[in-house]
């Protein structure tokens, strides 16, 4: 993908987690975006990169979708949306059951709101396409991840759904100063989910690290998601998996150190 996007992966970077995930009903088939005039009242006053800290959803800390092209935009973007695997635990209407990935024009109007700017990086139309298959293949990644710490419960609940999420950049966790401590980078970004875990709200952590290039599957981070410690029974959780890794851990170098 080039230099071009190995510099724009650090900024979607700050994206890469599910902040521009949005609901079904912002998908509207069959309506072309692109040429939706400004004034079309679908766009209240207060929405795009003007938009107040009033307008900001609650279940995903961001402002409403905008699909309008920036002022000084060098291209025009696409305005489709990917619906994620990610399934919805507040649906607003029936069928409104898995999270929605935003458009490339979503995202270039979020960058644009945290402060980057083009120019910076003369991105191509095909660099804003792999920016958002980078965004959405490490979202998927990181519920992935929460499902394996989810499985520890699949007698109470087999269907866990995400209920709400925001970033927390510069908020580092406990385990990530620790880290920062003993030599290891700090990460680029962190995320804080809340599942419903049947009725039972269960809050993950998830860092995120530089992981090098870009991965054919369009993935370049490294998370480290596990359960916030808020809980009894989230440190157990972290306790028994902790266990399990050294158990096996021990196991393979005592296994290999006999066929050595």
């Amino acid at each position: 993908m080039g230099n071009t996007v190995s510099a724009a992966h650090k900024t979607a970077g700050q994206l890469v987690g599910p902040l521009a995930l949005g609901n079904q009903s912002d998908v509207k088939p069959g309506i072309d975006y692109s040429f939706i005039p400004a004034e079309c009242p679908m766009y209240k006053k207060g929405t795009g990169n003007d938009a107040s800290n009033d307008d900001i959803n609650p279940l995903n800390m961001m402002h409403p979708p905008n699909q309008k092209p920036a002022p000084d935009q060098p291209f025009p973007l696409p305005t489709n949306r990917e619906v994620s695997t990610i399934p919805k635990a507040t649906p607003q209407f029936e069928g409104d059951n898995y999270w929605v990935y935003p458009s490339q024009q979503m995202f270039w109007n979020a960058m644009l709101r945290k402060g980057w700017r083009w120019k910076d990086d003369d991105l191509k139309p095909k660099d804003m396409e792999d920016i958002i298959k980078i965004h959405n293949a490490n979202n998927e990644q990181a519920w992935q991840e929460v499902l394996k710490w989810e499985a520890l419960h699949c007698k109470e609940c087999c269907t866990p759904k995400l209920k709400s999420f925001g970033g927390k950049a510069q908020d580092y966790s406990p385990r990530a100063r620790i880290r920062q401590l003993m030599g290891y980078e700090l990460p680029f970004d962190r995320h804080d989910w809340v599942v419903d875990r049947c009725g039972k709200d269960v809050k993950y952590i998830i860092d995120y690290y530089d992981g090098g290039s870009i991965d054919p599957n369009h993935r370049f981070a490294i998370l480290d998601v596990r359960p916030a410690m808020d809980s009894l029974e989230n440190v157990w959780d972290r306790m028994r998996v902790a266990y399990w890794r050294w158990r096996y851990e021990l196991e393979d170098y005592i296994k290999e150190k006999k066929d050595a």
